[in-house]
């Protein structure tokens, strides 16, 4: 029984031009993206994480990348009112607000700031969650978020495969077109959209799976990827101990688990040791004694902003100016209490 596996592994496709601290990453597209973007963030990496917000469909996608290029300017014109708020369909609820101007300077100041971001980063990261796409009836816009107006309101539609291809290769024909160096890396959320059944959820995760392969067989597949997230937990990951208590989310242990897969396969070795160091500092950070004010916890603070130090001084990409600030912060504390 020595060696033997109780499991399938998924097999992925080395990357031969991986990310790394050097490089600046944009991620956009559903919770999943979030999830892999802040730990990259959390480790100091140049990131830039959903300006528009959680985004599930490939249309969304498309149109938010569109709409950087464009640099648009977000007016009145473009929200809408509802429970009390105003709403952007482009846009996740996070940037709602009880009135329009500070609704629009939200979307427009994170506009301004991944408009110039997108046109110059090296990697963007496209995480699709569903194929299926709401149109407001009255507008006849597809939204990217329906911000709890009535069902009725919206004509629900689930993309094909060429319908997918047709959007994305739009976008990414206009990106590749003004930003050289750029990748991108797709994936495919493993968190299940549930509320359309266990079927029409398969049916839209292989819409977006094919959709990808397709993408990659065209004119820019040198310069994309595709990661197999939903795979991994599909295969690799099937059983419910890796869910929430919903039953849909993953839970921490698997979110970890396809980070390390991920960093193994996309972030470069030179930024793997390091990021391994940044983490030891991030341990440090939440490290909680019993007793503050000693001279062992003041020795535990200054080792750590000399490591946060040699990290930035041999890493210029990096900044750990928040650490560093926190544990002087500590070692000011420690010092007060300790005359």
């Amino acid at each position: 029984m020595t060696g033997k596996k109780f499991y399938t592994e998924v097999e992925i496709q080395p990357c031969h031009w991986p990310t790394g601290y050097s490089k600046k990453n944009m991620f956009i597209g559903s919770c999943f993206t979030e999830n892999v973007g802040t730990r990259m963030e959390n480790l100091g990496f140049n990131t830039d994480i959903n300006p528009f917000g959680i985004l599930y469909n490939p249309v969304s996608v498309a149109n938010a990348i569109e709409q950087m290029l464009d640099k648009k300017v977000y007016t009145e014109s473009d929200l809408i009112e509802a429970g009390g708020l105003w709403h952007s369909f482009d846009h996740h609820g996070r940037f709602s607000a009880v009135n329009t101007g500070e609704a629009l300077g939200k979307i427009n100041s994170r506009m301004q700031d991944s408009a110039e971001y997108l046109t110059s980063t090296d990697f963007l990261f496209i995480t699709f969650g569903t194929s299926w796409i709401y149109t407001h009836i009255a507008t006849g816009k597809t939204v990217a978020n329906c911000h709890k107006i009535a069902a009725r309101e919206f004509q629900k539609l689930r993309l094909n495969v060429s319908q997918i291809v047709e959007t994305i290769t739009k976008a990414i024909e206009r990106i590749f077109a003004v930003n050289s160096k750029l990748k991108i890396i797709f994936t495919v959320s493993p968190v299940r959209h549930w509320s359309d059944g266990v079927i029409e959820n398969q049916r839209s995760k292989a819409a977006l799976i094919l959709a990808i392969d397709e993408l990659l067989k065209g004119d820019f597949g040198k310069r994309m990827a595709y990661f197999p997230a939903y795979e991994i937990v599909m295969d690799e990951l099937r059983d419910y101990r890796f869910y929430r208590e919903d039953m849909i989310h993953l839970t921490e242990v698997a979110v970890d688990y396809i980070w390390e897969k991920f960093s193994e396969y996309y972030i470069d070795r030179k930024s793997r040791d390091t990021l391994r160091q940044v983490n030891k500092i991030l341990l440090a950070k939440r490290h909680k004694p019993i007793h503050r004010n000693t001279p062992e916890f003041r020795k535990f603070v200054e080792n750590t902003l000399r490591q946060i130090d040699r990290i930035e001084s041999g890493n210029p990409h990096i900044s750990l100016a928040l650490e560093k600030r926190y544990f002087w912060e500590v070692l000011d504390e420690i010092c007060n209490k300790m005359k």
